[in-house]
Order: structure tokens, then C-alpha cells, then sequence
């Protein structure tokens, strides 16, 4: 569907990339291991935000399949580092769900700022691309510039919005945009709810009534709750993201902004620590810039 689907991660990557290549650079990994050269890869990873307790992990990992493999020479070890980052990131991989059911209904989470609105319309490009009819739902109507931002997103997508005016009840503009969607056979219901901080119990409130507005039409709805992070800052986003799953149930996640930073290892600990599957991450601007999560080409991108 999309030209070159690992030069855009690759590009996506790339100040990521150089964080690490700065580091490693700076390695001489020509020596025999020692006890220098993994304080030195630890000191890298560190610095590139894969966080203290993953950092820990991989280098425990690197001590003792060196030695299992009798890998003597440092050169060998960044191969090693590879495979363990790959085995921690294949398991937070994952696919959207559809069931099928007319709409499938996805429900949009994150705070102002996160990228969320923008990721919406992404989302909705790549479901039109792919054959289905969408459906945006405007249920941030605590901004008026939030209803508007998404419809400038359902124009270049292509798709249909269902909008109330600013101050409207957002689990209203929830039930119209279903009943829409179900009158004229969409596949697809997207939305966008306000971006709430964790502290704000009214907005928490409005989104588990938004999720029994959505259940009133199928228990098996919504069939995806996914909340997007900000790549830009790092492992920070994990603290947010638990209170979110402690809020709600919450069945992927999607990391923007990658191709803004250089904390793009933020997403070992992320993977880790949450233990929710990675749906998507955003490697640019573009309309097309959302890309499925492939650990394989993540790493490979990091690595090259």
C-alpha cells in the first residue's frame, strides 16, 4: 500500500539512530569483552532512553550469552544486542482487531499535545486505502479548534465526520456517529475524544460514559481502545500511560513523533514495563507516516 514501508521507519528512525551510532562510535568494539566494554553499551543505551531496568536486563543478557556462546570478540556483541532488544520488542506486536460487526468501533485516548487528533486521521487514510468506509467521530467538544482540526483531517482523508457543536455532550456525537455509520453500512467508527489529563476525574467520567454509549450497540464494542504517546518525551509517557490502564481498559498503543526525537529506545521500557501491544508508531508527517509496528524493522532501522 505504501512505497518503501522501511525507509520510511528507517527515516522515521533517524535521529534515534544517530544517537546510537554517536555512542557506539566511541566504543572500540575491536577489544576483547571485559567488564569496560558492556558499562560503555550501557552507557549508550542510557543515553538513548531505554531506561535503567531494560538497560539492565540486556546488559545481563550480553554477559551471559557472551559467555554461554563463548563470543570473545566485541564486534559479535552488537549482533547479540540486537536479538535481545527484538525478543523483548516481538512481544508487544500487534494488529488492529476488526470483528466485522457494522461499525467496528475504535476509541481514540491521550492528552493535548500527544498527537492524537492527527494520528485519527492518519488512521483513517490507511482504513480508506485499504477498502474501508470511516466514520470520525468529533467527541472533543471541550475545543472548538479540536472539532475542527479533525475535520481538516476527515477532508484529506477522505472520510465522513459526525460533529456536534463545541459544549455538546461528546457521548452524543459518539451515538449519532454509530447510528450513522450503521444506516448507511461503514465499516469503521473512529473517535476522537478529548485529550484528558489523568487528574481530571469529570473527563475519566465522560469516557467510561462515552464506552456505555458504545456498548449499548454491541458488547463486544469498543473493539479497540487505543491511547497514543508522545515519542518525544521519552520513557515519561509510561507513568501516564499506567494511570490511563488503571482508568480504562486499554488494548494497544500507538507512539508518535519518533522522527522527532533522539529517545526513540523509549520503546523497550514502554514495551516492557506496560506489556500492551504496540499497534503503530509515527515516523513523520505525512499523511501516510503511520506505520504498523514491526519490531524486525524497528530494530533493523535502529542498527543498519
Amino acid at each position: 500500500m505504501f512505497k518503501s514501508l522501511f525507509e520510511k521507519v528507517k527515516k522515521g528512525l533517524e535521529k534515534t539512530k544517530k544517537q546510537l551510532a554517536e555512542g557506539f562510535s566511541k566504543i572500540s568494539f575491536g577489544r576483547k569483552i571485559d567488564e569496560s566494554l558492556f558499562e560503555d553499551i550501557e552507557a549508550v543505551l542510557l543515553k538513548a532512553d531505554v531506561g535503567t531496568k531494560a538497560t539492565q536486563e540486556i546488559i545481563q543478557f550480553l554477559r551471559e550469552e557472551s559467555k554461554k556462546r563463548k563470543i570473545t570478540e566485541g564486534q559479535q556483541l552488537k549482533e547479540l544486542l540486537k536479538e535481545k532488544i527484538h525478543n523483548i520488542l516481538k512481544d508487544c506486536e500487534g494488529r488492529l482487531t476488526f470483528l466485522g460487526e457494522k461499525p467496528d468501533v475504535l476509541l481514540f485516548l491521550g492528552i493535548n499535545g500527544s498527537g492524537k487528533t492527527t494520528t485519527v486521521g492518519k488512521l483513517a487514510y490507511m482504513l480508506k486505502q485499504d477498502g474501508k468506509s470511516v466514520v470520525l467521530a468529533a467527541a472533543d467538544t471541550f475545543r472548538a479548534a479540536a472539532i475542527d482540526q479533525l475535520e481538516v483531517w476527515a477532508n484529506r482523508a477522505g472520510v465522513r465526520i459526525v460533529k456536534h457543536q463545541q459544549g455538546a455532550d461528546p457521548s452524543a456525537v459518539v451515538f449519532d456517529a454509530i447510528n450513522s455509520a450503521k444506516a448507511k453500512g461503514d465499516d469503521v467508527v473512529i473517535v476522537d475524544t478529548a485529550g484528558r489529563l489523568h487528574t481530571k476525574e469529570h473527563l475519566m467520567k465522560e469516557l467510561q460514559k462515552i464506552k456505555k454509549t458504545i456498548a449499548k450497540f454491541s458488547e463486544n464494542q469498543p473493539v479497540e481502545t487505543l491511547l497514543v504517546l508522545d515519542g518525544t518525551i521519552g520513557q515519561n509517557s509510561i507513568n501516564q500511560a499506567k494511570t490511563f490502564k488503571e482508568a480504562t481498559d486499554v488494548s494497544g498503543i500507538i507512539i508518535t513523533k519518533l522522527d522527532g526525537t533522539s529517545k526513540g529506545g523509549a520503546i523497550i521500557p514502554i514495551c516492557k514495563d506496560l506489556k500492551i501491544p504496540i499497534k503503530f508508531i509515527g515516523v513523520g508527517e505525512g499523511i501516510d507516516d503511520l506505520q504498523p509496528f514491526d519490531p524486525k524493522e524497528f530494530v533493523d532501522a535502529l542498527f543498519e
